[in-house]
Parts: structure tokens; C-alpha cells; sequence
């Protein structure tokens, strides 16, 4: 990957710096979501000493109307820390803070899901609901364009790119691995990486992961992404439909499974969960981006491994239905099922909720039920 020198000396710079001692103190990035649903921002601060817990971090606050989540005459936002990841890029004893958003009368912040997702994930806490999901990704260039695209043209048709190797397939490895050991060492629970069908398109997969966790640890590991992105001078991008065409879309495949799936005989389960899904399609489709399906709407045509976004399918490793049932799982009758809805710019937070509400309380009609 071609860098300047400025930028080859930038980095040799800021490596000297980052081994000078800090002594006791601790750095803690503090992480939220911002107004649009799926954007990140952060900043950080000096603790005196490492702290050994989420409960031990403080509460913080930022500047809401510079982030459009509040106006100037009443701007201060709080930021509750929720999770905690050791930070790859300080290294140890800093750490990164994932944290929700209330507003100045602690009500949560609008794109704050996590506080609702939380709830409901206590409810079913009994039931064990485990999670797991595939986030595709398209690595840009700062000015828009497609990393390792011609810049007047179009790599070769798609067919050799999906989990391909060679620089003529490949593009952006050494982003994808830099990603992939900084989310190990944060304690991200990655469990693998490939590259995707369209050229600049990768995926990596989170999990399983046991209820509210799933969101914490797929939005830490975009934020490590996003980090990884920044140091290599790309951009990494989570829109569903990035290059019009003839061209694959991002999703976010989100597999689900509780304990009675898991166990002998699960399959009954699973295909009852289907049944209430298919009977909701379009309360899950507004849930499923943070544009309530808009932006999804690019990607489910029908075409490219996606089914059409009006209508609800399911089959036995169909990639091209709603719902995929893997082939293992019809066979041995127990496991997960994996919803294909989900856009690579979804909200984890809602996607889970919104499977709970639906599989395990039985909650049907448009709109979700409130449990405040």
C-alpha cells in the first residue's frame, strides 16, 4: 500500500512517543453512537490509575448539539460507560469505554437502542440467547472510490474475489489482518474474517456472543476498524449498497439460537421463531437499518444473494431468502437459524431486540411494546 514519506515519518514519530511511560495513569476512550444510528465518535481523558472494571469508570458528558444530538441553549449529553475492551492502539493499561447516551433528563438519547436492547435481553436472560454476526465492509479511498479500483474504470466482473488470494483478487489484506489482531487483543470476540464477493469487500464475524454483549462487541469492533482504517489512510464503509450495478451489497447476517434451538429436537423451535418472523417482515425491515429499510432498499433487489425486501422467505441454505436455515441444522434438526436481512449499517442493538421481541415474547403487530 502506497504511503508517503511524510507519512512513513508520521508514523515512526508517533511510535517513539507511545513508549514513553504514562506511570499509573490510565487513558480511557470514551465511545458512543451518534445521531445518525450508525455513525461513532470519541474522546478521551486521564484516569490516576487503571481501572479493573466498567462500574469503576466515571460518568462523562460531551457537547450534544456539536454532534446534532441536542441544541446549543441545553447541549450537555451524559456518557454511562457500558463496556469495556482493552485498547490495541495505547496498549495495556489504557482501555476503550463503550458507552450509552442519555440526554439532560437521563431519558435515553434517540440512537441510544442499547438501553431498550438491554431490557429485553433481561427479560429472556433464562432462555440463553446467543448471536452471532457477519459484518461486511467496502474499504474506500479518502476520496470515495473503491480501494485498488482502476480510477477511470472497473476491476473484472465479480466470480474470483470471494475468500480469493493474490494481489489481483485481493485488496486491502493488510488492513483486513491489522483489524483482526487489534480485535483480539481487545478482547473482541472475532471468530474469523474473509474476503467478499465484490472487490474491496470484506466480512468479519462476531461471536457467539450471550444477549446485550452482541451489540458491545460488533460496535467496538467497528470502531477498531475504523481506527485501523484512519492509520492506513482508507475509509472504511458500512453502506449496504456502496457501488450501483451489477455489484454485490453489504449486509450484516445475524445468526440466533437459544438453548432450547441448541438442544435435541430444536428445529421445532426454529421453525416456530420463522413463522412469527414471517407474519412481522415489516417491523423488522424498519429495524433493520437506521434508515427504517431506506437504505436497505438499494440492496434487497432480489438479485446479488439477497431476497426482495417485500417479501419474507425461508429455505435450507437458500442465500437468497430471508431466512437460511444452514444444511447442518436441517439435518442434526437443532442449532440457529441467520437472518440475511440485517444492512452492514444496521444497529445491533435493534436487530437483536427486535429477534428477541419476536421469537421468545411473542410480540406481534407493528410496533414494538414498551416496558419502561
Amino acid at each position: 500500500m502506497d504511503k508517503s514519506a511524510s507519512s512513513q515519518k508520521s508514523e515512526v514519530a508517533k511510535q517513539q512517543y507511545l513508549e514513553v511511560p504514562q506511570g499509573v495513569q490510565e487513558q480511557a476512550v470514551y465511545i458512543w453512537i451518534d445521531d445518525t444510528g450508525d455513525g461513532i465518535q470519541y474522546k478521551t481523558r486521564t484516569l490516576d490509575c487503571e481501572r479493573k472494571s466498567v462500574e469503576a469508570f466515571p460518568e462523562w458528558n460531551f457537547d450534544g448539539s456539536s454532534t446534532y444530538q441536542s441544541e446549543g441553549s441545553n447541549s450537555d449529553m451524559y456518557l454511562i460507560p457500558s463496556a469495556m475492551f482493552r485498547d490495541p492502539f495505547r496498549k495495556d493499561p489504557n482501555k476503550l469505554v463503550l458507552c450509552e447516551v442519555p440526554k439532560y433528563n437521563r431519558k435515553p438519547a434517540e440512537t441510544n437502542h442499547r438501553f431498550t436492547c438491554r431490557k429485553v435481553m433481561q427479560m429472556v436472560e433464562d432462555q440463553i440467547p446467543w448471536f452471532g454476526m457477519e459484518q461486511e465492509y467496502t474499504i474506500l479511498g479518502t476520496d470515495g472510490h473503491p480501494f485498488g479500483w482502476p480510477s477511470n474504470g472497473f476491476p473484472g466482473p465479480q466470480g474470483p474475489y470471494y475468500c480469493g488470494v493474490g494481489a489481483d483478487k485481493a485488496y486491502g489484506r493488510d488492513i483486513v489482518e491489522a483489524h483482526y489482531r487489534a480485535c483480539l487483543y481487545a478482547g473482541v470476540n472475532i471468530c474469523g474474517t474473509n474476503a467478499e464477493v465484490m472487490p474491496a469487500q470484506w466480512e468479519f464475524q462476531v461471536g457467539p456472543c450471550e444477549g446485550i454483549n452482541m451489540g458491545d462487541h460488533l460496535w467496538v469492533a467497528r470502531f477498531i476498524l475504523h481506527r485501523v482504517c484512519e492509520d492506513f489512510g482508507v475509509v472504511a464503509s458500512f453502506d449496504p449498497k456502496p457501488i450501483p450495478g451489477n455489484w454485490n451489497g453489504a449486509g450484516c447476517h445475524t445468526n440466533f439460537s437459544t438453548k432450547e434451538m441448541r438442544e435435541e429436537g430444536g428445529l421445532k423451535c426454529i421453525e416456530d421463531s420463522i413463522e412469527r418472523l414471517a407474519k412481522r417482515h415489516s417491523y423488522h425491515i424498519r429495524a433493520y437499518d437506521p434508515k427504517g429499510g431506506l437504505d436497505n432498499a438499494r440492496r434487497r433487489t432480489g438479485r446479488h444473494e439477497t431476497s426482495n425486501i417485500h417479501e419474507f422467505s425461508a429455505g435450507v441454505a437458500n442465500r437468497g431468502a430471508s431466512i437460511r436455515i444452514p444444511r447442518t441444522v436441517g439435518q442434526e434438526k437443532k442449532g440457529y437459524f441467520e437472518d440475511r436481512r440485517p444492512s452492514a449499517n444496521c444497529d445491533p442493538y435493534a436487530v437483536t431486540e427486535a429477534l428477541i421481541r419476536t421469537c421468545l415474547l411473542n410480540e406481534d403487530g407493528e410496533e414494538p411494546k414498551d416496558f419502561s
